[in-house]
């Protein structure tokens, strides 16, 4: 028999990239915070997946807020909490192999710019002294951001975790959501395989596991999972900083994107195209053929390194390529983190402080247009460019 329900202002379903720092968060604002994730610890399903890029180099306005908010969360994390995250400010490299991507690229600038991204075009003389082993070959230039960076997922995770215990939120690992209550229209209870608990508000932060969540409350998600692999080489002498990001479509693949970590290993990963739909974490050989054909094509001088390891997650895509955050409308006190398409590792911090100014009331003008333009209720017609 259940005990008597404990009650918490915030519920949240997963413990991954958004999870964990809104905890974190809505804690240090004194909100009283409960965590309920179906595995064994934080940062299991798709963080762990993830390979560490950060970047604010996006043509849709509200993910430039959000994830230049995040690199400033991320960049000094070091310096106000003291946990070495091995953040990195490498910057990232959209570079243009044809006339099409350049005028692609280009036409962005502007508005990356009005929103003060520091992100350039640069020759291709200029992108090869930043790369000086890419294919030189029809190199056109490419534009890049120095800000952007990297830092490891895991140990990000664990970071934010720990700063959230320690602020008061609890976390509740191998417990799942089964059941939401409502009352007068209002999130109530949720009722999980092993106890019950009231709550204000409850956040779906459940990535591709969010439309399951939905579900229970009879909201429909336009989320689904999409496989995507990964690659890590043996370590090599250091090379380059950037991560370097080629968007042309080839047979197989709408885009390519690798870098190198501070180990000497080099990370890369391609967007299958068509897409590769559902629930798929088992790694295949294909992957390996085509993505590492196009990271030779791409920095030749890496043709005998030896690949270590590879693996498969998911992203939570949606129809437009862009999040869903915040309020539903036919739900009082349910709240929306999800749809982050491959980019909660990116986004999660900047995610987790709107997310806790929007229970504390204290929006700034941005996050409130950030939250108008990826509501639930939005046409799903836009595109993000640089997904």
């Amino acid at each position: 028999m259940m005990s008597s329900a404990r009650t918490f202002d915030v519920i949240i379903a997963g413990a991954g990239s958004v999870g964990t720092p809104t905890a974190m968060y809505l804690a240090q604002a004194g909100f009283s915070v409960l965590v309920i994730e179906a595995l064994p610890s934080c940062g299991q399903a798709s963080n762990k997946h993830a390979i560490g890029g950060v970047r604010a180099t996006h043509s849709d306005p509200s993910k430039i807020y959000l994830c230049a908010d995040s690199i400033n969360i991320l960049s000094t994390w070091q310096e106000k909490y003291g946990d070495d995250i091995e953040w990195r400010s490498g910057g990232y490299s959209f570079v243009a192999y044809d006339e099409n991507v350049e005028a692609n690229l280009k036409s962005l600038l502007a508005v990356q710019k009005s929103f003060g991204l520091n992100i350039d075009w640069r020759s291709a003389d200029q992108i090869l002294q930043l790369i000086p082993d890419l294919q030189p070959n029809g190199l056109r230039g490419g534009t890049f951001s120095p800000e952007d960076g990297s830092a490891s997922p895991l140990k990000t995770a664990a970071a934010f975790y720990k700063h959230a215990k320690a602020s008061g939120a609890e976390f509740h690992f191998n417990e799942k959501v089964s059941q939401v209550a409502l009352a007068n229209g209002r999130v109530n209870q949720i009722i999980t395989d092993r106890e019950q608990y009231n709550c204000k508000y409850f956040i779906n932060a459940a990535g591709s596991w969010a439309g399951e969540i939905s579900a229970l409350l009879g909201v429909p998600l336009p989320v689904q999972p999409e496989a995507h692999e990964a690659a890590i080489t043996e370590p090599t002498q250091p090379m380059f900083d950037a991560m370097v990001v080629d968007i042309r479509p080839t047979p197989g693949s709408n885009n390519f994107y690798f870098y190198q970590h501070p180990t000497g290993k080099i990370i890369f990963c391609l967007t299958p195209d068509p897409p590769i739909m559902g629930f798929l974490n088992q790694n295949t050989s294909g992957f390996l053929t085509a993505g590492s054909q196009r990271l030779i094509d791409l920095m030749p001088k890496l043709m005998n390194l030896r690949l270590r390891r590879s693996w498969r997650g998911t992203y939570p895509m949606t129809p437009d390529g862009l999040p869903i955050l915040g309020s539903v409308n036919s739900v009082e006190g349910y709240l929306l983190a999800t749809g982050l398409c491959g980019q909660g590792f990116m986004l999660g911090p900047g995610v987790a402080r709107l997310l806790t100014h929007l229970i504390e009331g204290n929006l700034n003008p941005q996050e409130k247009a950030c939250l108008e333009s990826l509501s639930l209720q939005r046409a799903f017609t836009s595109e993000e460019m640089l997904k």
